[in-house]
């Protein structure tokens, strides 16, 4: 008993001279900047790459942490209100997806996913006039460059003409900003 008593003491007491070796391990500056282990001036990964990321793996939860963690950095510029829109969006939260986009157009009035984004909040919530209005906004915005924002204007003019009319059967479309001009159309079946 008395041998284990030994070695475990000697395995503890190796750990502990070893983290007080390693930087920022149990160095005297407990009052210092930085955590334990981080380098000075090491940048951090920006929360709105993060992001678009943990949205393309559909964790949807951890993409809206991590834009709210780039609006802490960034502030909250019209990508970032555009991504936390799109990630409450995938939530299911049209509530919290409409007022983020809406601010996003305020802050840019000429970006166009968070126009087309919002468009898709408002089909989601039945309001087909004012959807075909938003996305007719993103597709003269888009100079009409745009596949998906077209095929998004034409279901809105359809379901406002004729409110039975469906899309094919549990087929949704919504446009998701990645990175700074890429495009990726997203279905859900």
């Amino acid at each position: 008993m008395k041998t284990r008593r030994c070695g475990a003491g000697l395995v503890a007491a190796l750990m502990l001279g070893l983290a007080a070796c390693s930087p920022g391990g149990l160095s005297g500056e407990r009052d210092g900047p930085f955590a334990p282990g981080t380098r000075p001036g090491a940048e951090g990964v920006d929360g709105l790459v993060v992001g678009h990321r943990l949205m393309a793996a559909g964790e949807y939860e951890l993409a809206l942490k991590a834009y709210y963690r780039a609006a802490a950095q960034q502030g909250a510029t019209v990508d970032v209100l555009s991504a936390i829109g799109s990630a409450d969006l995938k939530l299911g939260r049209l509530n919290q997806a409409e007022e983020m986009l809406r601010r996003a157009v305020k802050v840019d009035e000429t970006f166009v996913p968070a126009w087309n984004n919002l468009g898709v909040v408002l089909m989601n919530r039945g309001k087909y006039p004012e959807a075909s209005r938003v996305f007719r906004t993103a597709f003269a915005l888009d100079s009409g460059q745009s596949d998906a924002i077209r095929q998004n204007l034409t279901l809105a003019l359809a379901k406002m003409h004729k409110p039975g009319y469906a899309a094919p059967k549990d087929e949704q479309f919504s446009l998701v900003r990645r990175g700074v001009g890429d495009y990726l159309l997203l279905t859900k079946h």
